[in-house]
């Protein structure tokens, strides 16, 4: 559960962060390298300083650079940019999507924030950024993670950036492109015989061996610095809205984790003053993929017991069957008045084609889950078509390309002459 790396090299005089607090029981750690609490074994989250964010100003946010470390006083490390692990990702597109939201009947304006204009086409470069600069303060010397693809992508070229070697653990079944987009980084890859959660399950063991101690396991033993990256595209978010918050979010869930720090970000800069709740709060919505829906199906029940499950379908990304944050996932969108929904391959499809279609966004796996649960939501009368809404695509389509090669290809097929052109329909 801790690294044998004794001393935090977190410099509290300029990190806002002050300790790591238990979100099961409240108890509390210094800033080191844990993620599992010694009292009852819940997962640990970073604390900070309220006084000390209160500080930040809209302005100062505003004059940083052009990626998440504009909000490095929001963060628990990477105060100093020489310290940073990083590819600089972030003020990705918010991209305004009224064809969509004229199709699902929609009404008012609705955005999709697009994590796939990342360095490496996915969120996770937020995630991997802050958790890989904490690992170097806590005095780590090797990276490594558990991965459905986009986190190996990540951690494999921030390693390859700061020239430091990696290990990366994956599904033997993982998407063909996922595996090339990490394997040509050329760190250590290993394709394992089993789910993610078996990935995991094996990480989770490495991690406490003396051959894994210098090792940052960013999903694993500095988890709980890699889950604060994701807040940022919370912050984003709202500073592109000119410092409001949307009503609505649709947001995918594997762990649950990108939901809650969303959220999490948004409470946060209502608390600091940087923002104004909109009238009645903001909504929360989870989207999960059929295959794997174990968050989702707990809501459904009215239920905070999350059964793991096998994880099957097209949305591998989101194939997390024993998702660690699935609690606190279900407990946001209950306090937020929101809902949760999943869908069928063939509604991810859908998904997916209709996001490109309408937005010209091509969106992976998980971003069809997002959009087809966001018709889905529409169509059961759960989201306010009248509310400002933003969903979240976390990845790019060219890593699932599979999903819909079958689907799409060319329209016409014809010779090179006029004559052909015109018999095809193509001269009106």
């Amino acid at each position: 559960m801790t690294s044998t790396l004794a001393a935090s090299g977190i410099d509290t005089s300029a990190s806002p962060a002050r300790a790591l607090v238990c979100r099961a029981c409240s108890a509390r750690y210094p800033l080191a390298a844990q993620h599992a609490c010694y009292e009852c074994f819940g997962p640990l989250e970073v604390d900070y300083d309220t006084a000390a964010l209160a500080t930040v100003t809209r302005e100062q946010i505003e004059a940083g650079p052009k990626n998440i470390w504009r909000y490095a006083a929001l963060l628990p490390a990477g105060q100093d940019p020489a310290s940073r692990v990083t590819l600089d990702p972030g003020l990705t597109p918010l991209v305004a999507a009224p064809h969509l939201a004229a199709e699902l009947g929609i009404t008012a304006p609705l955005w999709v924030k697009d994590d796939s204009a990342n360095p490496t086409h996915s969120f996770k470069d937020r995630v991997v950024s802050v958790a890989l600069t904490a690992a170097k303060a806590l005095g780590f010397t090797r990276f490594a993670c558990a991965s459905t693809g986009n986190l190996a992508n990540s951690v494999a070229a921030h390693a390859a950036r700061a020239g430091v070697p990696s290990v990366v653990f994956i599904p033997s079944d993982l998407e063909q492109g996922k595996v090339i987009t990490t394997a040509v980084y050329g760190g250590e890859l290993v394709a394992i015989d089993g789910s993610y959660d078996d990935v995991n399950r094996l990480c989770g063991e490495l991690v406490e061996t003396d051959e894994f101690e210098d090792t940052a396991f960013v999903n694993v033993n500095v988890r709980p610095y890699y889950a604060e990256g994701s807040k940022t595209l919370g912050y984003e978010v709202a500073e592109q809205l000119g410092w409001r918050i949307p009503a609505q979010v649709v947001i995918p869930m594997a762990s649950g984790e990108l939901l809650t720090k969303i959220d999490k970000a948004f409470s946060e800069l209502v608390e600091i003053g940087l923002v104004e709740a909109p009238a009645g709060g903001w909504k929360v919505f989870g989207a999960q993929s059929a295959g794997c829906n174990p968050i989702a199906t707990a809501l459904h029940a009215d239920t905070d017991t999350i059964t793991p499950v096998k994880p099957t379908g097209i949305a591998k990304s989101l194939n997390i069957g024993d998702p660690a944050a699935g609690l606190y996932a279900l407990e946001a969108v209950r306090r937020t008045g929101g809902w949760m929904e999943y869908v069928d391959d063939d509604e991810i499809r859908a998904g997916i084609r209709d996001l490109a279609r309408t937005t010209g966004v091509f969106a992976e796996t998980a971003g069809g889950v997002t959009v087809a649960v966001l018709r889905k939501l529409v169509e059961s009368g759960r989201l306010d078509p009248t509310a400002e809404t933003v969903v979240f695509n976390t990845g790019e389509g060219l890593k699932t390309i599979d999903a819909v090669a079958g689907q799409v290809g060319p329209t016409h097929h014809i010779k090179p002459s006029l004559r052909a052109a015109r018999d095809a329909g193509l001269l009106g």
